[in-house]
């Protein structure tokens, strides 16, 4: 098993890395990717956190960590700066939150997600996609 999209308490999460990672190896999850919500803000600090974890953890765990970040509720001009900038930090997967009538992410941020530069790995919670997206 997998889980590609988790936040930890570095987020919106209620539980260290460790800890999380921890439970999904006990549930038999061979990858892990932590991915938390991040602006230009943070991004710095939840990615080396995540890759401390990542990098510790991977020795001693039988599912291997992978450090992500989601960005979230960022300018749509943003995402591919940032998007580069978590890569260069370390960052293995890269999410970015999708519009959706729930959370009032910044119109266009569906389109700017799918024409990143570089790409970014998953578009999470894409409600509002048009049908050419």
């Amino acid at each position: 098993m997998l889980d590609l999209h988790t936040h930890s308490l570095l987020s919106d999460g209620g539980l260290l890395p460790s800890e999380l990672a921890r439970r999904l190896d006990v549930l038999d999850y061979r990858f892990l990717a932590i991915t938390d919500h991040v602006g230009p803000e943070n991004l710095e600090r939840v990615v080396r956190e995540i890759g401390l974890a990542a990098q510790e953890l991977n020795r001693h765990l039988g599912l291997t960590l992978i450090p992500g970040v989601e960005l979230t509720h960022v300018p749509p001009a943003l995402i591919s700066p940032l998007a580069r900038r978590a890569r260069e930090l370390g960052a293995a997967w890269v999410v970015v939150h999708g519009e959706t009538v729930v959370e009032p992410v910044a119109a266009g941020t569906n389109q700017a997600a799918l024409e990143a530069d570089p790409p970014v790995d998953l578009l999470a919670h894409p409600g509002l996609l048009t049908p050419e997206q």
